[in-house]
């Protein structure tokens, strides 16, 4: 899975990790990052609804574009 290997990407260790998530912790506030969570998630819901509907119509917009070929 790919979020798993994000932090690799990036060289995090555990002990970041957890000072990130500690920061944020602080910043936000317990109750607020239920919140921000839910929202990240219908956002990214709607990007990949999005972007799986204009790939969609890319491909049917190829479709009719194609010359149909005439049976003789």
């Amino acid at each position: 899975m790919l979020l798993s290997n994000l932090p690799m990407m990036f060289g995090l260790g555990g002990q970041e990790i957890l000072i990130i998530l500690f920061v944020v912790l602080l910043l936000f506030g317990a109750k607020k990052i239920p919140e921000l969570a839910r929202g990240l998630g219908k956002g990214i819901r709607e990007f990949k609804d999005a972007s799986s509907e204009i790939k969609r119509e890319i491909e049917t917009a190829s479709k009719v574009d194609e010359p149909r070929k005439i049976d003789e």
